[in-house]
């Protein structure tokens, strides 16, 4: 579309929805009126798409996700289309600032952390790449929550990201779902086939709202169905004279919206616990039966089931569609047992995304038993059948019965369901699949080692790189051409300018650009003066013990120690920037969280250290923060444990733009180290190995490392000897952690490497040319990390789908 046009459209659509002129119209209006016109187009193409989808009768997978982290999606629709320049010249032409117009849109609240990222990155691949792959979630209404820091604390607060229409979504009422909770379930037999009514269940209504995930260049159209939660209108809450049922109905429309309300309720009590499974299942029903009543909608007999759908769950949560598949086919469609659990389990495939053993899932089975009656039945006779197969065809793994079992010690193992009942089960790194397949998994891996692979995550390049940071794409445009955008690993042949002064002048140009804007951001939202030239060492991601951001806090108080008692030290300024969400019980996390606030505080105002270091958190960490974050890195902190981070992507995401990755031999770090080579990536730290050892020997003494590094003793004191504040228990929690609980991530052990890794950092950074060198290498290896590529080895090799022939738009 050219700019005229454009410009005529939205002129239009100021004046035929908001009756106003581009000169009257406010930032939100022209926002609105430009996704208006945006949709007109998307809505035809998606038309389009499900039309084709339906007369090539086409394969399609169904990803099923707690989270989808999506941010916002105006700009990556204009830039998908084609139109992003036209419609930044027609707002700059009417007096509008692009960056604010955009901005009117809130990132949609369906997220947390890399698991949300990484489903949004592989539905934009899905889409781009002409694949019929759609994503099945939950419509939160209020998302995680809006973190606010109050006095340095975290303090959580609704996100209303809904409190103005979601201007990509369409509600489908016609299309809702009836879920069942609770009630009883009793056998019978009819016409001498064991059957089982389920009855006095509570019902509730799952709404779908579909959003449109738009590919680029294409004019393919995939879908993201959103589940909202919402009550049965049943009359006879209405027409009865007690008073009471009135009151009822209104406890029981309260405790179904819960449902829908908040990604990931605290589960740190038992109500916070049911109704955590309580969301789950409400996904996981609303998701297959919708699949179900659109697949038997081809007429074809439901023996085809596993040749026109794959369904891929993303980590535990979702494991319900195991017996909620089997329940339908069996108790709704008349199948036997052995059919139904031989088109189960050649449908769902399993991602699994940790190694930490409570984050693989497990319910109590009375929980599952009074909630789930009849799914309950399902998986105890999966385990029976399980067991029984161990016993008679596995005699080598008898004595791990107990340990495999799907049920053991009164609790429902999902990780254990979910390989039993899935084909496939894949990890999302080498190291990571290798410790699945060694360790965390072995007894499976023995029995099904054709089930397991690796498949490591990727990172949408074009949100990444094409839109996050558009002057780095320019220079890679002009450079190498365009080709990258849509062949990502065309980028390797930046490897030909790495040495060249004139790319490496303008590579240094963009990251200057970037740098100042972060600055200015930091500056207009915090207050905060930072050099934009000094390092930026940024660590954004999920607040939690094993990835460490207490390490970082621990080596920037040595930096401050260093700087106070020698203050004409030569020294390469550093600013250190952090960005991350605790879980709201995750009380350790949260206590991290105002140490590194208390941290900067302490630093920032202290007129010894001038402009030295500067210590940064940004509040309410978010996509579109993120956006603004990583083009302006130089260091990305990817320093977790050793075997505890199963791949990461925001070390994908920084290396693209440039960063150098400091990190441990943890998740993808290796495949990327392997990638640009040891001299293009910092590396520190115990092996996953070397922590295994530490943990089966029990040989690790944190105290010992206390007491023989003065550096270590001078830090750690200052947490309990009123250093920061007035409060000596402020921080105990945290002493705690590291000298009676024998610091279970080994902060201590690796902090003398992390400090040695950091020097090299500086002592690098001072030789620009030098470091301009390793930035492009990573830019040019960072195409391998792509989610097409991905995205086309789960199509090929997990769920047998392929590309549809589209017009390019």
């Amino acid at each position: 579309m050219n700019k005229e046009t454009f410009a005529a459209q939205f002129q239009e659509e100021l004046l035929t929805t908001f009756s106003k002129q581009p000169d009257e119209a406010t930032n939100k209006e022209a926002f609105q009126a430009i996704a208006l016109l945006v949709n007109k187009e998307v809505n035809s193409n998606w038309q389009q798409t499900k039309q084709v989808h339906l007369s090539n009768d086409e394969k399609q997978m169904y990803y099923f996700s707690m989270e989808f982290l999506l941010g916002r999606l105006l700009e990556t629709n204009l830039l998908n289309h084609g139109w992003y320049d036209v419609c930044c010249e027609t707002l700059k032409e009417n007096d509008f600032n692009p960056d604010e117009v955009f901005q009117e849109e809130a990132d949609a609240g369906l997220g947390n952390g890399g698991l949300g990222r990484l489903a949004a990155c592989f539905l934009d691949s899905l889409a781009s790449l002409n694949l019929p792959g759609h994503g099945i979630g939950i419509r939160y209404k209020y998302g995680l929550f809006q973190q606010k820091m109050v006095n340095g604390y975290q303090v959580e607060l609704p996100d209303y990201w809904l409190k103005d229409d979601y201007m990509w979504e369409t509600k489908r009422s016609e299309k809702a779902i009836e879920v069942h909770f609770g009630g009883h379930v009793k056998p019978a037999y009819v016409d001498n086939k064991l059957v089982f009514e389920h009855y006095d269940y509570e019902k509730v209504l799952a709404v779908p709202y579909d959003v449109p995930i738009v590919g680029y260049a294409t004019d393919n159209v995939n879908t993201l169905r959103l589940w909202s939660a919402e009550s049965t209108n049943n009359p006879f809450h209405f027409n009865s004279v007690q008073g009471k049922d009135y009151y009822h109905y209104l406890d029981y429309k309260r405790s179904v919206e819960k449902i829908s309300e908040f990604l990931y309720p605290d589960d740190s009590s038992y109500e916070g616990k049911l109704l955590r499974l309580k969301q789950q299942y409400f996904l996981v029903s609303a998701g297959v039966q919708s699949i179900l009543n659109q697949f038997l909608k081809s007429n074809q007999p439901l023996s085809e089931l596993p040749n026109k759908i794959a369904i891929q769950i993303n980590d535990t949560h979702p494991t319900l569609v195991i017996p909620e598949l089997m329940r339908l086919l069996m108790d709704v469609h008349g199948l036997g047992w052995d059919l139904a659990w031989e088109l189960t389990t050649k449908t769902v495939a399993y991602t699994n995304h940790t190694t930490l053993s409570e984050a693989l899932e497990k319910w109590p089975e009375e929980m599952v038993r009074e909630l789930l009656p009849r799914h309950y039945l399902i998986i105890e006779e999966i385990n029976e059948r399980f067991c029984q197969d161990i016993w008679f065809n596995h005699p080598e793994l008898r004595d791990q019965i107990a340990d495999m079992a799907i049920i053991s010690y009164g609790q429902i193992h999902m990780a254990h369901l979910a390989m039993v009942g899935s084909f496939s089960v894949n990890g999302v790194a080498k190291l990571h699949t290798d410790i699945l397949k060694d360790r965390v998994m072995k007894p499976f891996y023995t029995m099904y080692p054709e089930r397991f692979s690796n498949k490591t995550n990727g990172i949408t390049h074009r949100r990444w790189l094409l839109h996050a940071n558009p002057e780095l794409a320019s220079l890679l445009n002009e450079t190498i051409g365009k080709s990258w955008i849509q062949e990502p690993k065309e980028l390797i042949n930046v490897l030909k300018y790495v040495g060249d002064s004139a790319f490496q002048s303008e590579l240094a140009r963009v990251k200057k650009k970037n740098k100042s804007r972060l600055a200015s951001y930091i500056n207009h939202k915090h207050g905060i003066l930072v050099d934009e030239n000094s390092i930026f060492d940024v660590h954004i991601k999920r607040l939690h013990g094993y990835k460490r951001q207490l390490l970082n806090v621990f080596h920037i108080l040595h930096l401050y120690h260093l700087y106070r008692e020698n203050p004409s030290m030569n020294s390469t300024p550093r600013t250190f920037i952090f960005g991350a969400k605790a879980a709201p019980s995750y009380h350790f996390a949260k206590h991290v969280i105002k140490l590194i606030t208390t941290v900067a505080d302490k630093i920032n105002h202290d007129p010894a250290i001038k402009d030295k270091l500067k210590v940064v958190f940004l509040e309410n960490y978010s996509v579109s923060l993120a956006e603004k974050i990583i083009p302006a890195s130089d260091v990305s902190e990817q320093i977790s444990t050793a075997s505890k981070e199963a791949s990461g992507t925001g070390n994908m995401k920084l290396m693209m733009n440039g960063a150098l990755t400091l990190g441990t031999q943890d998740g993808a770090n290796v495949e990327i180290g392997a990638a640009v080579g040891s001299d293009n990536i910092f590396t520190f730290g115990l092996t996953a190995d070397e922590v295994f050892e530490y943990q089966q020997s029990g040989k690790y003494k944190a105290r010992d490392y206390y007491n023989s590094d003065f550096r270590l003793r001078n830090v750690i004191d200052q947490l309990i000897n009123q250093s920061f504040t007035q409060d000596d228990v402020e921080f105990k929690d945290i002493y705690y952690s590291l000298l009676f609980n024998n610091d279970e991530y080994f902060v201590l052990r690796d902090f003398d490497s992390y400090v040695e890794a950091q020097q090299l950092i500086e002592q690098t950074y001072r030789d620009q040319s030098s470091w301009l060198k390793k930035s492009a290498t990573n830019i040019a290896h960072s195409g391998k990390f792509s989610s097409d590529h991905t995205i086309m080895e789960y199509a090929n090799e997990i769920w047998n789908i392929s590309s549809s022939q589209y017009s390019k738009a």
